[in-house]
């Protein structure tokens, strides 16, 4: 992150660490989209059980990725905090060209918030959430990115269990 450091004069905005949060939830989608490309299409909603806990598979971790930052980007935009849960089930996306689709609505909701931001100021204002006290833009922001890359991190080593142990069984 080497930029030219400028001197700016009060008219100009700088949205230089709005950029850098877009830039990290544009590589966030571009890698569910690449996780999804690799996923069989048998194995996209096969279960594994990691650790005994709860068998989940890496479509629906894929789809959590993807819906925390609709759910966030969506909520801060129109201030509906839905949880995409209903309209995200591996019944109502059942093949890599629906989750697709869903891909391309998520981008386009983060895209809308993004616009809205004027400058790097904005991400200090406080904002109120769903549950709790407000927080701040920037807060809010990067917890999105934590969680969404967390769901996105799970279902990349959910594939790599199952093409080993697909890998083992022939």
């Amino acid at each position: 992150m080497n930029r030219p450091v400028s001197a700016s004069t009060p008219s100009q905005t700088s949205r230089i660490l709005i950029e850098d949060f877009e830039r990290g939830f544009e590589q966030l989608e571009a890698r569910n989209r690449n996780l999804l490309q690799k996923v069989p299409a048998g194995l996209l909603y096969k279960p594994a059980d990691l650790l005994r806990l709860h068998p989940v598979s890496v479509g629906e971790l894929i789809l959590k990725s993807a819906g925390a930052i609709e759910q966030t980007c969506g909520g801060l935009t129109a201030n509906l905090w839905d949880d995409p849960f209903e309209w995200t089930l591996p019944e109502t996306l059942s093949t890599p060209a629906l989750i697709t689709e869903y891909f391309e609505e998520v981008a386009q909701t983060r895209a809308t918030f993004f616009t809205r931001l004027k400058d790097d100021g904005d991400l200090t204002k406080h904002i109120a959430v769903p549950v709790g006290e407000t927080q701040t833009l920037v807060r809010v922001l990067l917890a999105t990115l934590i969680r969404a890359a967390g769901y996105q991190e799970r279902g990349a080593v959910i594939l790599e269990m199952l093409s080993q142990a697909s890998s083992r069984e022939v």
